[in-house]
């Protein structure tokens, strides 16, 4: 008997449909030929016996179950009826996920009449997109777009988990069919997909690549304009000015989305990028910049005069740079999880990060991206271990490293948020003058915020009454400007190690549109916006809005930094500490003993934390639920032996059961708490009192029985800068000034307010 017909033999010889289990033995998927001849029997066995209440998610599986199996015309039908099915949930989803297989399906349903797959799969590719509208096949396209490895790469994770396994469960069995089936899907089309979206781009736009726009001052900018062949013949127009000058992702994720709503869509690069002659330097130019584009835009023939301008990360700081000169074309500006320069870029809390040290290699190396020297890991971690190990300055960073980097000692000759980075974005006062709606969607988690409310607070503190909207939920950096939904049109509903809760599945591009539609074209306003602050309460399912984000709590706890009787763990006391209660705590500064330590946790919901050079601090269990929703502050009064010191506060929720989830952290040199602006060092051996408020949003329900839980440390990581408190310039210090370890001896007086809702 040849090997493919045992395969296909012992797929059918499975047991019992009821038991919902498969016979799968490891030589059915060791290799591409087992995959071809067993994949189709296990797809036909499970279609024999799959059930579920779920109609939409029945349908799902079974037409991709059924392409597997080689029933393309009955698959069609299925997906046609899935398609109707899921749009009782999810409407606009339904427009356009899973559209790529169903070209895929199509033709090989056409090949079956004659001819190449390659001429049947163009013809079932134009059929299908002449029936879509621009947004939907926008969509699509970015689908389409996604790179074969990584569908690879998710199968091969399936086959690998069924390693010394003889069977396969329902549920995985359903996964390894559809990575299979995806993956398929993509090796075929991805070679032929690129002239068919060119030529369906030519259709429906009119594309401009290599414009270039000349600024006030003689520099040279690069830009892309995309248009709509057909509706009116001035347009509103959304513009992004960015960094990252990669012309496919750019038409991809930016110009051809926003032109597909119905825009004039320009894609900016900042100047040095691109088709720019010019040398590229991050952010000082960009406010000036921004201007010349908007004023380019307004003025061409098709423009109606109204700019709008968007972006994440750098493109959202680019936007907010526009506002400090205020064009008159700005009309309104949507961004998620901005930079602003000098506040959380490169350095947050005037501690600067050592991930930005790469960067300035990857934007302005050349006139792309140096995808290579930045994905290099290895150099990275290297530089980081041997900096730290060696005990060398900061500022040697990239003497270690055996390669210039400017930039980056640009950065760090401005330890203190002076007129160099006041310059790159509005700026006190100036946050009067913008006078335009403004749309925010931020992150509590890892580099989620941003700055969002940095700006937001400044904006309300120089104009009460602007209109300034903020949207923050339980996301992370991608997550805050491109919400949950993956290019598949999935929903990535977990987030290292923490499940989403429901109502925090949000497509924050699509509120995006909506925006600028509500701003533009007289909309109406999104639903999510029903206030100026508007914030997911983690743990509760629940979406709440608020006026300012003082109004997000109406009381506080206090919590003081006391003894308790565990050395190990100290107690978090609703009462103060009486007179002349410390907590010590030393670190050694020149100890490098830990350069290879593996740090427990991290994730936001865990089984551990770090408190390596630093305390823990746990309060009771809370009687009841409470919410903690807006800014944390606090008070610390401490007696140091050093003029300055880098620390940090970690807040979690720990719950009866031992797990650990994070809420909102803190982290400065102390010198710059009072103000980010101006130094004040310490006076060893003189008390000090440091107060401060987070920048970091939180809303989180605690559940009964819960503690709250504080570790208060010092920074000595190979990750950021060493601070060794000479009062001296950080970055020149080495660790020849660390001289007896760092001693503070927090006082009983010292206190966490916890916003809550009552």
């Amino acid at each position: 008997m040849q090997r493919s017909a045992c395969l296909v033999l012992c797929l059918t010889l499975a047991p019992s449909a009821l038991a919902q289990s498969f016979d799968l033995p490891h030589e059915a998927i060791a290799g591409k030929a087992a995959l071809a001849s067993s994949m189709p029997a296990l797809a036909k066995r499970i279609l024999a016996v799959y059930k579920d209440s779920d109609r939409a998610r029945f349908l799902r599986h079974v037409f991709r179950l059924q392409m597997v199996a080689g029933d393309d015309a009955e698959a069609l039908q299925s997906a046609s009826q899935w398609r109707r099915a899921y749009a009782i949930s999810q409407p606009e989803r339904a427009r356009w996920v899973n559209v790529q297989y169903e070209i895929d399906a199509a033709a090989r349903l056409r090949q079956q009449s004659g001819g190449s797959f390659d001429l049947a799969y163009a013809n079932a590719f134009r059929d299908r997109f002449r029936r879509l509208d621009d947004s939907t096949a926008a969509l699509v396209i970015r689908a389409l777009q996604v790179s074969p490895s990584l569908l690879e790469s998710r199968l091969q994770r399936d086959l690998r988990a069924q390693k010394a396994k003889d069977s396969v469960g329902l549920s995985d069995a359903l996964r390894l069919i559809d990575d299979y089936q995806a993956a398929e899907t993509y090796r075929a089309a991805s070679p032929l997909i690129a002239p068919l979206i060119d030529a369906d781009d030519a259709r429906r736009y009119l594309i401009q690549n290599d414009v270039k726009v000349r600024t006030r001052d003689g520099g040279i900018l690069c830009a892309l304009v995309v248009r709509p062949r057909g509706g009116p013949a001035k347009l509103p127009a959304l513009l992004e000015l960015t960094i990252y000058a990669d012309p496919v992702t750019n038409l991809q994720f930016s110009a051809r989305p926003a032109a597909s709503h119905g825009y004039a869509s320009i894609v900016g690069l900042v100047r040095g990028k691109g088709c720019s002659p010019d040398s590229p330097v991050p952010y000082v130019r960009d406010a000036s910049d921004a201007a010349a584009l908007i004023d380019w835009i307004a003025a061409q023939p098709w423009s109606d005069g109204r700019v709008g301008m968007y972006g994440g990360s750098y493109s959202g700081g680019s936007a907010w740079a526009a506002t400090k000169n205020m064009p008159k074309a700005l009309k309104a500006i949507a961004v998620g999880a901005p930079v602003a320069p000098g506040i959380d870029v490169p350095m947050e809390g005037n501690v600067f990060w050592n991930f930005v040290y790469p960067w300035p290699f990857y934007t302005t190396d050349m006139k792309g991206l140096d995808n290579e020297v930045y994905a290099d890991s290895a150099r990275w971690n290297r530089l980081n271990h041997d900096w730290y190990a060696s005990g060398r300055a900061y500022r040697d960073l990239d003497k270690i490293d055996g390669t210039p980097n400017p930039i980056f000692d640009s950065w760090i000759s401005h330890p203190a948020y002076d007129a160099y980075w006041a310059g790159m974005i509005p700026h006190g006062k100036e946050f009067a003058r913008i006078d335009i709606p403004v749309l925010q969607t931020a992150g509590y988690f890892y580099g989620g915020p941003g700055s969002a409310v940095y700006y937001f607070t400044q904006h309300e503190r120089y104009d009460p009454k602007a209109e300034d909207y903020l949207v923050i939920g339980p996301w992370d950096h991608g997550g805050a400007q491109h919400g949950t939904v993956t290019l598949l049109g999935d929903d990535a509903g977990a987030l290292s190690g923490y499940q989403l809760d429901p109502v925090a599945l949000v497509d924050v591009e699509q509120l995006r549109y909506e925006w600028f539609d509500f701003v533009l074209k007289g909309a109406p306003r999104p639903p999510l916006l029903a206030d100026k602050v508007n914030y997911e309460v983690t743990g509760a399912n629940l979406w709440k809005h608020a006026p300012s984000l003082a109004a997000m709590k109406d009381d506080s706890l206090r919590f003081y930094l006391a003894a308790g009787s565990d050395e190990a763990v100290r107690t978090l006391s609703r009462r103060p500490a009486a007179s002349g209660s410390i907590i010590p705590l030393k670190v050694d500064l020149a100890d490098r003993s830990d350069v290879d330590r593996t740090a427990p946790g991290g994730g936001v919901l865990d089984t551990a934390v770090d408190t390596w050079n630093g305390i823990e601090f746990v309060s009771d269990p809370f009687p009841s639920p409470i919410e903690t929703s807006g800014l944390f502050s606090g008070h610390l009064e401490l007696v140091c032996n050093k003029k300055d010191f880098d620390f940090e506060i970690d807040l979690y929720e720990r719950t009866s059961d031992g797990k650990y989830f994070q809420l909102a952290p803190y982290w400065s040199r102390a010198s710059y708490v009072a103000d980010r602006s101006q130094r004040h060092l310490l006076t060893p051996g003189k008390r000090e009192r440091l107060d401060f408020q987070a920048i970091r949003l939180m809303s989180h329900r605690l559940q009964k029985g819960s503690r709250l839980v504080a570790v208060l440390s010092v920074i000595k990581t190979p990750d950021r800068q060493i601070n060794y408190g000479t009062g001296r310039d950080v970055s020149i210090e080495t660790i020849r000034d660390a001289g007896q370890p760092l001693e503070i001896q927090w006082s009983g007086k010292s206190y966490i307010d916890l916003p809550v809702w009552k």
